[in-house]
């Protein structure tokens, strides 16, 4: 969108120094004067028809290198300026607007290009906010050659800056969830003929006993159990708590389950889990790249955990580790929540005390809220959160001590 030219301050000056100048010397019965006041007032009204004329146009193209990247990691921005036209183009001022994440405009001197004529400028972004950042629009500005008008025009198209969520490393050790496959290796296919095929094999310890097939156990001699046709990855369901009342006045507290969840979503796809993020996005991709990308530029939510928690336990089957980042406020609202976890499978919650990272210094708790007694009840492995730990400090401590252990029954029972 081109402007119209304007007086710039001191085009401004001059204009009203003139009409002084030429009232002074009509008082006073100076012509001189008033002659050298009437050049004054004709150079800025000069200065603005001439403006009035546009300019040659110039084109140009953005190219962001790479467009995805992680926290603090540059990436370069090339724009290349083209002259069209038949005349040469002026001496302009160019200005790219940023998101202010990414940190202030940038400004540069675009000389004057004869027709078909290229110019490039590069500059480099960054951000330690993830989320995706806007680059553009970009403007032109030309001056008169003294100085006394602007014109500006905002050429189309703008960009982005896509920041992945921070990445926290989890250690070397490997989750084993439950049922078939949780002592590490990947389960193959043992049918051919779909999902309600099934196939008799001798009883293993860890087993269910309620898939004994008696008859042919009693055939043989020795316990034999029926196992169902598996798909050819294991299953890892993370669901994150996106109510936007669950963080009010603690938003560092949502970062942090961002980051939790994308961090454990790493870890898990590469020890060969099929990952499901629910609460951001589609919950039936499994590319890790879409599901940081989702990640990236998930906000919270006024919707509550209900639809969520049907999208999550549809995903859940036996053997999958399920992984609940969630907030401690409001405890009602995720009752249903620890039922998510299937018999036989792997649950872990990281339960977030959000007064902890509220803006506010809240007062001190010594217990672990009302919320993390309700999953370790129900035999998930909990740990809660506080502001200041790691997520890599929160992961160990929930899963430390899994080796030698089933999943899924409570210490008690154990």
């Amino acid at each position: 969108m081109s402007r119209r030219p304007r007086l710039t301050g001191r085009g401004q000056v001059f204009l009203a120094l003139g009409v002084v100048v030429v009232a002074l010397g009509t008082l006073l019965g100076f012509p001189d004067i008033t002659r050298a006041g009437v050049l004054l007032v004709c150079l800025p009204v000069l200065a603005v028809l001439v403006g009035w004329r546009p300019a040659p146009p110039v084109t140009f193209q953005r190219l962001v290198d790479p467009a995805l990247v992680a926290p603090d990691q540059p990436a370069r921005v090339e724009l290349s300026f083209r002259g069209r036209g038949q005349r040469l183009s002026p001496l302009q001022v160019a200005e790219e607007q940023v998101d202010p994440l990414l940190g202030a405009p940038h400004r540069f001197l675009l000389p004057r290009m004869d027709p078909g004529e290229r110019h490039l400028v590069t500059y480099t972004v960054s951000s330690p906010f993830r989320g995706a950042h806007k680059l553009g629009p970009l403007r032109l500005e030309r001056h008169d050659p003294f100085g006394l008008t602007t014109a500006t025009l905002a050429l189309p198209g703008a960009g982005q800056v896509l920041v992945l969520p921070r990445i926290e490393p989890l250690g070397a050790d490997r989750v084993r969830g439950g049922g078939v496959g949780r002592e590490g290796q990947v389960p193959h296919m043992v049918a051919l003929h779909g999902e309600d095929d099934v196939s008799i094999r001798a009883y293993r310890d860890g087993d269910d006993l309620r898939r004994v097939h008696w008859p042919t156990t009693a055939h043989r001699g020795e316990l034999m159990v029926r196992q169902e046709d598996r798909p050819a990855r294991r299953r890892a369901v993370l669901l994150l708590d996106p109510r936007a009342a669950a963080y009010r006045h603690a938003a560092e507290a949502f970062e942090w389950a961002v980051r939790a969840v994308a961090s454990v979503a790493v870890h898990l796809a590469q020890d060969g889990y099929a990952v499901h993020v629910v609460g951001a996005g589609d919950p039936s991709a499994t590319q890790l790249g879409t599901l940081l990308r989702e990640l990236a530029v998930v906000e919270p939510t006024a919707r509550d955990l209900t639809t969520h928690v049907r999208e999550a336990h549809a995903l859940t089957s036996e053997g999958a580790v399920v992984v609940a980042v969630v907030a401690d406020r409001d405890p009602e609202t995720v009752l249903t929540l620890p039922a998510v976890r299937s018999p036989g499978s792997l649950g872990v919650a990281l339960v977030l005390d959000t007064p902890s990272f509220a803006d506010v210094l809240p007062s001190p708790r010594a217990d672990d809220g009302p919320l993390a007694p309700l999953f370790t009840a129900a035999g998930w492995r909990t740990r809660t959160v506080r502001q200041g730990e790691t997520v890599a400090a929160a992961w160990a401590g929930a899963t430390r001590g899994l080796d030698g252990l089933r999943p899924g029954v409570p210490a008690g029972l154990r």
